[in-house]
């Protein structure tokens, strides 16, 4: 089967041997593969998404090497595509990104547009599906099995719109891997980047998994990588040479999840109820700071994007973590356990604020997070927030203000307070 990514008409695959473009609008943009018509399990990647959302409201970035992240001490969060041609990537130290590309353009990240896009992006995944399992902000993982009479289309033809519709609404660009399982449609993603739709058909999936390191196995890591080549599994052709139950006795359950991935076998299901652990957000200094005030300023910084991301997922955590990494690298958490859940930002920053009221003092730092777990959804009247119904309003207020003016249109409490 063959259809055109761009118009969606069906096309012959091929002509006298040669490819061909869309006979109804010329595009060379033709999604081809034998299983196509069958597959539904899909993995959706937005491409480089807070520099993509960052050049879509700054034109003037377009072609220009774009890294979304902190000052010279920080890291880098993001990148565009021009930028990764210079070798930068994300967690890279920003002082590194900036030796490879002293011309690149820094934006600073603003989760408040990046939330709302994300937001945005998801909700029209369940339009496709109710089976959505969200990995991150700007990835998911969907299963499209049985929804052809309701699209009218083939999952990947469905997929396919889906990305023309965020692309022409958004602004903001998606890469598609699509199989008959996770794992084999998170590879499939990663393979044809940016705006990608990438097929990985259960029957080739052994061949084509064979040369890869045993690394490429997702949950092996370099400290596994190096145990299993040490007792001669280095490629993932050794994995699947190895018998079943020699692996099981080598490495126990592990062993057997090896020997099924080795051959493209991922029997785990789409799960619209995975569970968010946490959400956290931090920060690396330009210069090391050991007193209270910039400190407190910054974590309030962070809480107000933590609070906006649970308000966004309707998330309520009922713990507070405070992360703080002196100069000398060395990482300290301290935790508080809140009487209710909350997603209030005044809440969180009183919590935080008092443990690094403990802190501060003892030595100079590098780094401040701030981080909420012990999630569970705030939706419904019995939201424990509205027990300070006053504050809960007045901050969902300010929200909407800023949502609709955007981050500076008001600016609460902490910032103006100079005392």
């Amino acid at each position: 089967m063959s259809f055109c990514r761009d118009c969606l008409s069906d096309a012959p695959d091929t002509v006298n041997n040669r490819t061909l473009r869309c006979p109804a609008c010329g595009s060379p943009r033709l999604a081809r593969h034998p299983e196509l018509d069958t597959l539904t399990i899909a993995h959706v990647d937005c491409d480089a998404f807070y520099a993509t959302i960052e050049k879509r409201d700054d034109p003037s970035l377009a072609d220009k090497p774009v890294i979304v992240g902190g000052g010279k001490r920080g890291v880098v969060a993001t990148c565009c595509y021009v930028a990764r041609t210079y070798g930068i990537r994300s967690a890279m130290p920003m002082f590194e990104a900036l030796r490879r590309c002293p011309n690149a353009v820094v934006v600073r990240p603003n989760m408040t547009k990046y939330v709302k896009a994300g937001r945005d992006v998801r909700k029209a995944m369940f339009a496709l599906t109710p089976l959505v399992e969200p990995l991150s902000i700007d990835e998911a993982f969907l299963d499209l099995t049985g929804t052809e009479r309701l699209h009218g289309m083939s999952a990947a033809k469905a997929l396919a719109r889906f990305a023309i519709e965020i692309e022409r609404t958004l602004g903001i660009t998606v890469s598609i891997g699509l199989s008959a399982n996770k794992f084999l449609a998170k590879i499939a993603s990663d393979m044809d980047k940016p705006r990608g739709f990438a097929v990985l058909g259960q029957s080739e999936a052994a061949e084509f998994l064979a040369p890869k390191p045993v690394g490429f196995i997702y949950g092996v890591g370099a400290v596994s990588a190096a145990k299993l080549s040490a007792d001669g599994f280095r490629l993932i052709a050794d994995l699947q040479k190895a018998d079943e139950h020699d692996l099981m006795r080598r490495y126990g359950e592990e062993g057997a999840r090896l020997w099924r991935l080795a051959r493209g076998y991922d029997s785990r299901s789409v799960s619209a109820e995975r569970e968010t652990k946490s959400i956290s957000a931090e920060t690396t200094f330009e210069r090391d700071i050991g007193e209270f005030r910039p400190l407190e300023q910054h974590l309030w910084d962070l809480t107000e994007r933590v609070s906006t991301r649970l308000k966004a997922n309707a998330l309520a955590g009922s713990t507070v973590t405070l992360k703080l990494k002196s100069a000398d690298f060395k990482t300290r958490t301290r935790a508080r356990s809140l009487g209710h859940p909350t997603q209030l930002a005044a809440r969180i920053f009183a919590a935080g604020r008092d443990l690094l009221g403990n802190e501060v003092g003892t030595t100079r730092f590098r780094l401040i997070g701030i981080g909420v777990s012990h999630l569970e959804d705030a939706t419904g009247d019995d939201m424990s927030d509205l027990i300070d119904r006053r504050a809960a309003e007045a901050e969902h207020a300010v929200d909407k203000l800023r949502e609709k003016f955007g981050k500076d249109a008001v600016v609460k409490g902490l910032a103006l307070d100079d005392d």
